[in-house]
């Protein structure tokens, strides 16, 4: 498996344990989703607030660039065509970037014993909803903060504002 294989399938698993340490549904989409910019979708399982089955649709992303770390945020570059499937503002069904960061070590991505099974590092969520058009041709530089740390309690809140009609 070549290396960006290898990030991709890493990055779908972060979100299917945080989605399940979390109890939501959580799948990969299929390939013509694929094609239109959604990697997975999660969804809440009942009624969330005043919607039944909030779900979010979700794009990965992986990088082991320590460059893009920064400060106060994750400065991925991400293709324009990407970029503008992201901006698309749809309130019935969220759509957010997720760049799940991983060792350069490939070796150190997980360890796991008896007692631990630990993912090496972690991801970052931002909503592009509405952001401007580029001019650009073939990236942009989004700036990820790096206080939105996808987790299962960061998911759990986003679902419940969203069941209560909140936007990300």
């Amino acid at each position: 498996m070549d290396r960006n294989a290898h990030k991709e399938e890493f990055s779908y698993a972060y979100i299917h344990a945080v989605a399940a340490a979390a109890g939501y549904s959580c799948a990969n989409a299929t390939r013509l989703l694929d094609m239109e910019g959604i990697d997975v979708t999660i969804t809440a399982l009942g009624v969330q607030g005043t919607r039944r089955c909030p779900r979010i649709d979700i794009q990965v992303k992986c990088t082991s660039r320590d460059d893009t770390v920064h400060k106060d945020a994750i400065h991925y570059p991400l293709e324009v065509a990407a970029y503008n499937n992201l901006r698309f503002d749809d309130p019935t069904i969220p759509y957010i970037l997720v760049v799940v960061l991983v060792p350069d070590d490939l070796d150190k991505w997980l360890l796991h014993s008896e007692d631990e099974l630990l993912l090496r590092r972690c991801g970052y969520w931002k909503s592009l909803a509405g952001e401007p058009e580029t001019r650009n041709t073939t990236s942009i530089t989004v700036h990820v903060p790096r206080a939105n740390l996808f987790t299962p309690e960061s998911l759990k809140n986003f679902m419940q504002n969203f069941g209560i009609g909140e936007t990300v």
